[in-house]
This record gives structure tokens, C-alpha cells and sequence, in this order.
């Protein structure tokens, strides 16, 4: 028998109205589809690493997860030896002064939760936050779930993709009691000098804003390029905290593994939200963590130069279409210009997809700033992206 589906009448809260459905999710609704009638998808959408976590990191897993000691609650900001080691790697890694582990770290499920989260710490009604616009989606919806208002600062490629800090208003900056900055940047794989930083710290000083960097992608660089944190600026540790994920660094989407550091009053606000929502994270995961810390960087060199080759054949795949696009430095994502032929990004990725079988992520969907662009990860094979410009010209699809 089945059960008749039946809307409640319970009404949502009105701040979930505000909530657009997530984009991911809607990709995924429509590959579904797409893949049911038989369509041979390239999907090129979604940022999740499709080569498996490094082999040490799961033999610690297993080892770990056989221990009783890991099956008890976690600390819900993580253990000593996590915090202290995460503390340790980030230190060396950027050349900062070490972190103290227990007052300005804490650990996180991933970085989504704890960007959410940073929101619901500082945020009333009435307040405003500074976010990208493109950027990640949950910078615009955590501001909305805390009852504040994002004030959007324009990513434009004439600015090589950082935010005018000048142009803000001052009565907005007044309000506001967040800054969001995400480099390398999703979705435009822009990169950061320290000096930029330098400036948003200086504003994020001036104006006592929480100053906000996540910086998922640190670990997958191209050309001897080597990300800076916002902790390499004068005085960040004043105003910011950096939100650093196992994710994408280590192929470990699935884990969902991450840490917050800095600003010691902003961690132990993000901790109290912490302590109340989750439960922290497992500690088997925590422990195959500490082995992911050590990762040799000709390991990483070997992973990223996977993401090379495909860099290379999806900017030579979309030059010879036309486009005028530079190869990113970092990331694991291309930014393009649709064809000037299309009305919007939403059109012409749909096109992708209903006539060519591809997935690719369109701009508009990052914000409206994003108009005009799409996005392509780096998550497909090189035989497989050649397979979708081969498919793309087959299809007359120029720039």
C-alpha cells in the first residue's frame, strides 16, 4: 500500500521563506533526470573530488575506528592532540606564530556548519554582513537564518575579482557585523595578495567588523603558486578567524572534517553556538585527521597535478571556442563568460545539459554578481573533457 502524500498545515517560519533552494541540490535533481532517461552525463558541476582519499589516512580510519576508545562522545571542540596539531600545521604551513589550541581553536564538521554558525554568534535583526557576491551560497544564507541583512560586495573581473572595500557605504559599514572573504575563491578561482588583506583587515579594525576567511582550497594550487592566509596581514589575529576544511585538501568531502582558527573572544562565540548544536566530531575521523596533517607535499604536487592536466585541457577546450579567459592559479574551478549569444548563465547551462549532457554550475546561482558566468570543476577526467568539447562544438556552441 501506498501512503497518499499529504501538505501540512503547519506554516514555516517565515525566514525560510527568504531561503532559495540549495544549488547543489537542484543539480542534482535535474542530473537524476537526466541520467533516468539514459544521458551519458560529464558532470562538471559540483566541487567533490572524484580521486579517493589518500591510503594512510583511511588505514588510520581503520585502525582507529576498531579502538573502543573512539566510540565514546567526542569534545565537542575536539580533542587536544587535534587541535593542537591542526595549531602546529597551520603555523608552519603559512609562517604565522602558532595558535594557542585550546582558546583560539576549535574543531569543526567541515566548514559549512561552522560558517553557518558564525552567523547565529553575531548576527541580530538589523545587523548586515559583508559577503561575496558570486560566493558561496551559505555566506548569504546564514546571514538570513541569523535575522540579519547581507550587504553583497560585487566580485568584478576588473578587479581581479576582490571586493572594493571603498565602495562600501559607511552607514553599511557601521551595521555590519561580519566580513566574508574566500580565496582562493569559489567560484571564481581568484587569488589574494596579503596586501588585499592587509587592506580588509585594516577596514575590519576600523569599523569592528569580525573579519572572516575561509579558505577551503589552500591546498590546490598550480604554477609554484602558494595561497597566503589573512593571519600573514599585521594585526588579523585582532579581528579574524580562518576556517580551514580536510575536504577538498585531502579528498575527503565525506568526512566532514575542518577547524576554525583565530581570534580567541570569536572562537569560544563559535564554540558556544558549537556546544549547543552538534555533538563535535567522530573521534576515529579525528585521529585519520592527524595522518591527513601529514601528507608529504610531493603527495599533494602528485593530486594537483591530476587538477593540472584537466586546468589545462578545460581552458584549451574553451579557447578554442572563443573564450578569453585567463588559467586559474588555484582551485578546483574554472570561471568563464557565456557566450554573449545567451540571455543568462541559468540558459545556457541549461542548453549544457538538455543538448550536450553536460554539468556545469551557472553563475547567476552564486549571486548576481555572477550573471553572465559559469563555472567548471575540475572534477572529470582528461578524456572526458575533451569528450565535452568535442560535444560542445559538435553542438555549434561558441564564444
Amino acid at each position: 500500500m501506498i501512503r497518499m502524500v499529504t501538505k501540512s498545515k503547519v506554516e514555516t517560519s517565515k525566514r525560510l521563506e527568504k531561503i532559495p533552494p540549495y544549488l547543489f541540490a537542484r543539480l542534482d535533481e535535474k542530473k537524476a533526470a537526466a541520467i533516468a532517461k539514459g544521458v551519458d552525463i560529464i558532470n562538471m558541476g559540483i566541487g567533490d573530488p572524484d580521486m579517493p582519499t589518500f591510503s594512510p589516512i583511511v588505514d588510520t580510519m581503520h585502525e582507529a575506528i576498531n579502538d573502543p576508545k573512539t566510540h565514546d562522545y567526542p569534545p565537542y571542540t575536539g580533542t587536544l592532540e587535534y587541535r593542537k596539531a591542526v595549531c602546529k600545521w597551520t603555523a608552519e604551513k603559512f609562517g604565522i606564530q602558532e595558535f594557542d589550541p585550546v582558546m583560539e581553536c576549535v574543531s569543526s564538521i567541515g566548514s559549512k556548519e561552522a560558517i553557518h554558525n558564525i552567523f547565529l554568534a553575531y548576527v541580530d535583526a538589523g545587523d548586515y554582513t559583508l559577503v561575496p557576491d558570486p560566493g558561496y551560497p551559505v555566506y548569504n544564507t546564514g546571514t538570513i537564518f541569523a535575522g540579519g541583512t547581507p550587504y553583497k560586495m560585487p566580485l568584478k573581473a576588473e578587479n581581479n575579482f576582490l571586493p572594493d572595500l571603498k565602495a562600501i557605504p559607511e552607514d553599511i559599514a557601521k551595521k555590519s557585523k561580519i566580513m566574508f572573504l574566500n580565496y582562493p575563491n569559489n567560484p571564481t578561482s581568484a587569488i589574494a595578495p596579503v596586501e588585499f588583506f592587509q587592506e580588509a583587515v585594516d577596514f575590519c579594525k576600523e569599523h569592528n567588523i569580525l573579519l572572516c576567511h575561509d579558505m577551503a582550497y589552500s591546498e590546490i594550487t598550480f604554477d609554484d603558486y602558494q595561497a597566503p592566509s589573512v593571519f600573514n596581514a599585521k594585526g588579523a589575529e585582532d579581528v579574524a578567524i580562518e576556517f580551514h576544511s580536510f575536504s577538498k585538501s585531502y579528498n575527503m568531502t565525506g568526512w566532514r572534517a575542518g577547524w576554525v582558527l583565530g581570534n580567541s573572544a570569536a572562537i569560544q562565540a563559535l564554540s558556544q553556538v558549537k556546544t549547543n548544536v552538534d555533538s563535535g566530531i567522530f573521534k576515529a575521523v579525528q585521529k585519520a585527521c592527524l595522518t591527513a596533517l601529514e601528507t608529504d607535499q610531493k603527495t599533494l604536487d602528485q593530486r594537483n597535478s591530476v587538477y593540472d592536466a584537466r586546468r589545462t585541457a578545460i581552458v584549451k577546450g574553451l579557447r578554442e571556442l572563443g573564450a578569453e579567459l585567463e588559467a586559474p592559479k588555484s582551485s578546483m574551478f574554472v570561471w568563464a563568460p557565456i557566450p554573449k549569444s545567451y540571455s543568462s548563465s541559468s540558459e545556457f547551462c541549461e542548453k549544457l545539459l538538455d543538448e550536450c549532457g553536460i554539468v556545469v554550475s551557472p553563475g547567476n546561482a552564486f549571486g548576481d554578481a555572477g550573471e553572465g558566468y559559469f563555472r567548471m570543476a575540475m572534477t572529470t577526467d582528461v578524456d572526458r573533457v575533451e569528450l565535452a568539447f568535442t560535444r560542445l562544438k559538435e553542438a555549434g556552441i561558441s564564444f
